[in-house]
């Protein structure tokens, strides 16, 4: 069918040659070497020891692994989207190969998730059915691109041999604990002994555990508890994103900045909930420093640190009559500004600062909103527990912004008393969940006091004619100074400084650093995710299973549907589908006391769980007793140098991964390397984010889009559907949009390989770029050129002769080596096919082909063409695979660059006669003429106005009277 901006034509077309390079021809040559490479295992890659081990072939050879971002199988299949980035990884992994790299490459899928389940409960067919279904329609089309993976390499996360190892690593996270003095994790085995001897202080704040009583004196309850909460994988009662729509909570990462879930755009609401939260935080200080010695585009670095989010400041002790309140602030040098609290509306002070009467001298305007402070503050909550991410966090709203505990706090700088509110523009996740209210200096504070009344105390001043209200920059600090200590007339970061020393000399607070990054939550009411592999006793507390007993597999179900409710129902409780199955949710095991009767853990692992670790499993996945084997690791993952985190050499996706998946997969190896299980730092040394392809999409009057592949264009830039005019414009490739266009069909139509060449010629890599059917045939003229110029059209006869390659070819063939090699290693395979282009339209205005010069082309055109380039190499005499031949290399004496004469002149006058590279730049030119020495004379000490350039061969310096010397080429 012919695109929209294709016309047909009832003209016969003439007989192609019976030896013409055709659509037909190419996918004919494309199964054969595909179907070759797969019975010769060609893209295997051993591994040093182990299942996969071929040490002879490991050993002398350089490594180099490649890795694709872990896709998720949709039931669409893949759009010519998709292999983008699988294609650019593919090209780099043959040209390292055929420079001598022991390459590996792999694919698989991450498969549990979201859509597979809704999918099931639309159908009733089981998810495990469809994706299984899924990854093999996906499989057969990425083997039909000519993708260069190690197939016996291939995972995907629902395989229950493959979560084995998920939930072995859990495991790890279960039975360690973080050991801050020494910032690394260590076994809870470790811990205990330490506690036992009295080395570490005992924790504070345990529930249920009385703080003080030293370890000898618990008893073996307390003690599970105390350990429980140092655990780096730990229930808790915490603040969740709960999403009723979807019947699950969610990361923070998957809530959307207007507070809806990323899949659905439900909305989200806060609440407290027990769940599973893994203990990242810990992590944060090497999350961010690790940065910097990683090879990332730096837009991903700087989005991983606004996450980690690393503020310097001070925790102030504001003391009330129940309770102390302890804030975070940033900008502790303005503490005799701030004149109130404000808490969370979940900030666990909040009911014992609540007194049940309202304090006698109680201004009015505070306590209308009930009778007591109870009758006031319970509601707010309520409403705020209601309120989703749109409506909080950000400024203070302009009607009711929050509601008076009834309570006063001192303010230790200024010793006044200063009220203390509940607001819901502060959120538990910042800080404390507590903050000290300066509307002086904050702006969002200027409007909370206006709106309640309360005193404004400006302690920076603002610059002259300052007309605004709250001035947050740096200036001369005023309004600063008790008996004790004084600010006044200092600079903001003397008076941070100073005011730090004091609050520490006066136990009122200390120095601080604080993260954004809040512990993962990682729980999901869900049925297709991992099984946690952890059951609970009757205390209520989590016990870890054997090891010997994993994987813990999810059980047979005929009802996959979470319990989900009305997208505004906040008060509903979450219900996993596997809590239904009292048969597998009820366990009877002995667990080393005889046996008993178990809980299940019924929730599942998020989504991330598998793609965390997955680059681990390709390099040995037949393992069943480790998780990789260390050498293996070492080998492909381990150190390169002093200083060098190791990991995968080069990881290609999507930039819309910078904080969730990479973020979660650092962490998850810092964790496997802190307890020697890898000896890489970091899981990816080195990321590349390819762009996107977009393709024209098209809406009819009412806005509706409209299937792409009906629309026809009428030539002269417009377009209808149906006979309907509709509107053009471009947008992400998908169902949505309708305008999907699959490989499959640009397959069927050119050929894989020239689908692969379109693709890598579009533009730069890390550029998105419109998707256009029809420029789709400059590709396959390019191949089609190639197979002239090695093969006769006609006969089938090769056009390659033995005789030298003239003097021309011979040097544009290596300046094109040297350009290609650096373009492949550089990711710019669009480049490259540029210099092939420019080298094979060369080649096809000679009678025959110089062997030397066709050899070297189809060599080069091997990474971007395998399948073509493998049958021009059979036909040239070759009978083994090219895919491990050596790459060309330029001759450095034929690239000894040729030099011109350049005339010089001054003035427009004739004054010197340069030898010059022909490709000498303007600025090189001009430097070389004003170093002659007779171009100096002439000149005379007179300065350059300008120079007039066009290399190689011309110059002419202009002077002027007087002045100093300047050039402007």
């Amino acid at each position: 069918m012919a695109g929209p901006d294709e016309t047909s034509s009832t003209t016969a077309a003439p007989v192609a040659p019976a030896h013409r390079y055709s659509p037909k021809m190419a996918n004919e040559i494309e199964a054969r070497w595909q179907e070759r490479w797969r019975r010769e295992g060609t893209f295997e890659a051993p591994n040093p020891s182990g299942a996969l081990a071929s040490p002879v072939e490991a050993a002398p050879r350089p490594k180099t692994y490649v890795l694709d971002m872990f896709p998720y199988p949709s039931g669409a299949g893949l759009h010519v989207g998709h292999p983008l980035g699988y294609i650019a990884t593919d090209v780099f992994g043959r040209f390292k190969r055929m420079t001598g790299h022991n390459v590996l490459h792999a694919f698989g899928f991450d498969a549990f998730g979201l859509p597979a389940e809704q999918y099931a409960v639309q159908t009733g067919q089981h998810p495990r059915v469809t994706t299984q279904r899924n990854i093999a329609a996906i499989r057969t089309q990425l083997r039909r691109l000519g993708l260069a993976h190690d197939e016996r390499r291939s995972v995907s996360t629902t395989d229950p041999t493959f979560y084995r190892w998920t939930q072995w690593i859990f495991l790890q996270f279960f039975n360690s604990w973080y050991d801050d003095e020494n910032d690394r994790a260590r076994p809870v085995d470790e811990l205990i002994d330490l506690l036992a001897s009295g080395e570490r202080a005992m924790p504070t704040g345990v529930t249920d555990v009385p703080d003080g009583i030293p370890w000898a004196a618990l008893d073996e309850l307390s003690r599970r508890r105390v350990v429980d909460s140092q655990r780096l994988a730990y229930v808790a009662n915490a603040p969740v994103n709960w999403c009723p729509a979807l019947g699950t909570v969610l990361a923070d990462e998957e809530v959307t900045l207007d507070g809806r879930s990323e899949r659905g755009s439900f909305p989200v609401f806060k609440r407290d909930l027990r769940q599973w939260m893994l203990r990242i935080t810990a992590f944060a200080p090497r999350l961010l420093s690790d940065l910097e010695a990683l090879d990332w585009p730096e837009p991903i670095k700087a989005q991983q640190r606004h996450w980690i989010g690393r503020s310097e400041g001070a925790h102030i002790r504001f003391r009330t009559s129940t309770c102390d309140v302890d804030i975070f602030s940033t900008r502790p040098d303005t503490l005799f500004g701030a004149t109130f609290l404000a808490l969370s509306p979940s900030h666990p002070a909040v009911d014992e600062l609540t007194p049940r009467a309202w304090p006698r001298d109680a201004p009015s305007a505070w306590t209308q909103t009930g009778t007591t402070p109870a009758d006031a503050v319970e509601p707010y909550r309520v409403a705020a527990r209601r309120a989703n991410k749109r409506s909080r966090g950000g400024a203070a709203p302009e009607s009711r912004p929050g509601v008076w505990t009834g309570a006063y706090a001192t303010n230790p700088a200024t010793g006044q008393l200063i009220p203390v509110f509940v607001a819901d523009y502060v959120l538990t996740t910042y800080g404390t969940g507590a903050v000290m209210g300066v509307p002086g200096q904050d702006e969002r504070d200027w409007r909370f006091a206006e709106q309640m009344s309360l005193p404004i105390v400006r302690t920076v001043q603002p610059p002259a004619g300052w007309q605004g209200d709250a001035y947050p920059g740096d200036g001369v600090t005023i309004n600063s100074a008790s008996t004790e200590i004084s600010l006044e007339g200092l600079t903001v970061p003397a008076a941070r400084t100073q005011i730090v020393e004091w609050l520490e000399r006066t136990g009122h607070g200390s120095a601080a650093v604080t993260y954004r990054l809040r512990d993962w939550l990682f729980s999901r009411q869900r049925y297709w995710g991992e099984p946690f592999p952890i059951v609970y006793d009757e205390h209520d507390l989590p016990i870890a299973l054997p090891e010997a007993i994993l994987p813990v597999e999810l059980p047979e179900v005929d009802d996959f549907t979470p319990r989900t409710f009305e997208p505004d129902d906040v008060d509903a409780v979450p219900e996993s589908p596997l809590a239904r199955n009292e048969a597998w949710s009820t366990v009877e095991l002995d667990l080393g006391d005889g046996r008993r009767s178990y809980r299940r853990e019924t929730n599942t692992m998020p989504q991330w769980a598998g793609s965390c670790w997955y680059e681990l499993r390709y390099l040995d996945p037949s393992n069943r007793e480790r998780l990789v084997d260390p050498e293996v690791e070492r080998y492909w993952m381990g150190s390169q140098a002093r200083g060098h985190p190791g990991g995968v050499d080069l990881y290609v996706g999507g930039a819309e991964h910078a904080v969730l998946h990479l973020l979660y997969a650092r962490f998850w190896h810092k964790v496997l390397f802190d307890l020697g299980h890898v000896s890489s730092s970091e899981p990816f040394f080195r990321l590349f984010n390819q762009g996107m392809i977009q393709g024209h999409a098209y809406r009819d009057s009412r806005g509706v889009y409209v299937p792409a592949d009906e629309v026809i264009g009428d030539g002269l830039g417009g377009h209808t559907w149906h006979g309907q005019a509709v509107d053009r414009a471009y947008g992400k490739m998908g169902k949505s949009l309708k305008n999907m266009v699959t490989p499959d069909e640009i397959c069927d139509r050119y050929g894989a390989d020239t689908f692969r060449v379109y693709e890598m010629s579009m533009g730069p890599l890390d550029v998105s770029r419109p998707w256009e059917t029809r420029a789709v045939v400059g590709s396959q003229r390019f191949l089609q050129r190639l197979w002239r110029n090695v093969v006769d059209e006609d006969t089938g006869e090769l056009r390659v002769v033995d005789d030298a390659a003239d003097e021309e070819t011979r040097r544009l063939l290596h300046r094109t080596i040297g350009a290609v090699r650096q373009d492949l290693h550089s990711l710019k395979a669009n480049t490259a096919i540029a210099r092939l282009a420019e080298l094979n339209n060369h080649l096809s205005h000679h009678g025959t082909t110089p062997r030397e010069a066709a050899e070297a082309l189809v060599l080069m055109v091997a990474p971007l063409a395998p399948h073509l380039a493998e049958e021009l190499w059979t036909r040239l005499g070759h009978e083994s695979s090219l895919a491990h031949e050596p790459f060309p290399e330029a001759d450095p004496t034929v690239l000894q660059v040729e030099s011109v004469t350049a005339v010089v002149q001054v003035g427009g006058k004739l004054r010197d006669r340069l030898q010059v590279p022909a490709a000498v730049t303007a600025d090189e030119l001009t430097a070389l003429a004003l170093a002659s020495a007779r171009v100096q004379r002439a000149l005379a000490g007179r300065a350059v106005r300008t120079a007039v350039v066009r290399p190689p061969k011309l110059v002419n310096i202009v002077p002027q009277l007087g002045g100093d010397k300047e050039v402007s080429a």
